[in-house]
């Protein structure tokens, strides 16, 4: 499919909610997406089954902070000097970049780098949502390697990092984009397209936009927009959700440490909705309890949105005040094998808790 403007702001919406909190503020990648098609034409998105098995295909995104991009603004170019660097490494061409992660600015990331370059998007990611870590990523879990990477800044400044492991790739790369300034531009996994059929998340970028023309349509429609969101997401592959929470946020504890946006957040309960619901943050949400008590936890999404118009609220832009409904939605199978959870389910992050899927949270 061609992208064009309307279905490119559905997709970054719905990206903001398959991003459960993190990835970046989706307004300026749209921004940034507008602009390189408006001086390099659009951008084609194509179904991971069209990429011959032996092309290459590099994905590429943003990696730091998420709080970092509030004050400080990519360029437009830092991923596409990453990917060209990463070619010449390699030496050989790409056939297509993808994003690593569909949530937030990362699922636009890809988008950029295509119209810059005349490269199509691959359908599919390697989250199936947004993660902190570089290694949290279905790409590793099913076996490829995440160097050689690039990372670039705005200066033009790059470093090439190889690795033996990709924890290890996650943990040189997180200091090169502090020394950045705590926001950077890469291109990593490098994979034929027969890896990305095997290991990738598919069909997420046409999901969000999917997501995302689903609320935009029932609120112009003046019908509930967490209604149809409830009756959509049984017909996709993050095949169940509900609504764990609604409530004022009270108390909003975030800072930027280590590279990573870390908080809490504290929301009240109104109307039917009783207790004190605390959501952890690091970049992305983790956990969301009720006065102690588990509703959802990592990897399963979990997605603040507006409570009067369902639009999905990025842990950078939470706020005091806010009137907000919380969604916990299961991820796909993909992501909930041993080898996945051992990844980036909760003992990914150090949370002495075992997974328990949204289906099953009381």
């Amino acid at each position: 499919m061609k992208l064009d403007h309307g279905s490119l702001e559905d997709l970054c919406r719905g990206a903001a909610f398959l991003g459960t909190g993190g990835g970046g503020d989706p307004y300026i990648g749209r921004l940034m997406v507008e602009h390189a098609m408006a001086e390099s034409g659009p951008v084609e998105i194509i179904d991971p089954s069209d990429v011959p098995d032996d092309a290459l295909v590099i994905p590429t995104a943003m990696m730091g902070a998420p709080t970092v991009l509030v004050e400080k603004l990519p360029r437009g170019n830092e991923a596409v000097k990453s990917l060209r660097r990463l070619e010449q490494h390699l030496g050989k061409k790409a056939f297509a970049t993808m994003p690593i992660e569909i949530g937030g600015i990362n699922s636009t990331m890809p988008l950029v780098v295509g119209a810059r370059l005349g490269l199509p998007v691959v359908d599919a990611d390697g989250m199936g949502r947004a993660f902190p870590e570089l290694q949290m990523e279905t790409f590793a879990v099913y076996g490829v390697s995440g160097t050689p990477m690039v990372i670039t800044n705005e200066y033009g400044d790059s470093t090439l990092i190889e690795t033996h492991d990709n924890k290890m790739m996650e943990w040189i790369a997180r200091g090169v984009a502090i020394r950045m300034g705590g926001a950077a531009y890469i291109a990593e996994y490098p994979m034929t397209g027969e890896e990305v059929k095997r290991t990738s998340v598919p069909n997420t970028m046409t999901l969000a936009i999917e997501i995302g023309r689903c609320i935009r349509e029932a609120r112009a429609n003046h019908v509930n927009p967490f209604d149809a969101l409830l009756e959509l997401l049984p017909t996709t592959p993050y095949s169940f959700g509900k609504i764990i929470f609604r409530g004022k946020i009270i108390d909003m504890f975030r800072e930027t440490r280590a590279g990573f946006a870390a908080g809490r957040a504290h929301i009240q309960g109104l109307d039917e909705w009783s207790g004190v619901m605390e959501i952890e943050i690091q970049n992305e949400n983790l956990t969301a309890r009720v006065d102690g008590q588990l509703k959802a936890i990592v990897p399963d999404l979990i997605c603040i949105m507006d409570s009067e118009t369902a639009e999905p609220i990025t842990t950078e832009t939470l706020r005091y005040g806010q009137r907000v409904t919380v969604m916990g939605v299961a991820v796909p199978p993909i992501m909930r094998s041993p080898e996945a959870l051992a990844l980036f389910g909760p003992v990914g992050f150090g949370i002495d808790e075992p997974f328990t899927p949204i289906e099953q949270m009381g």
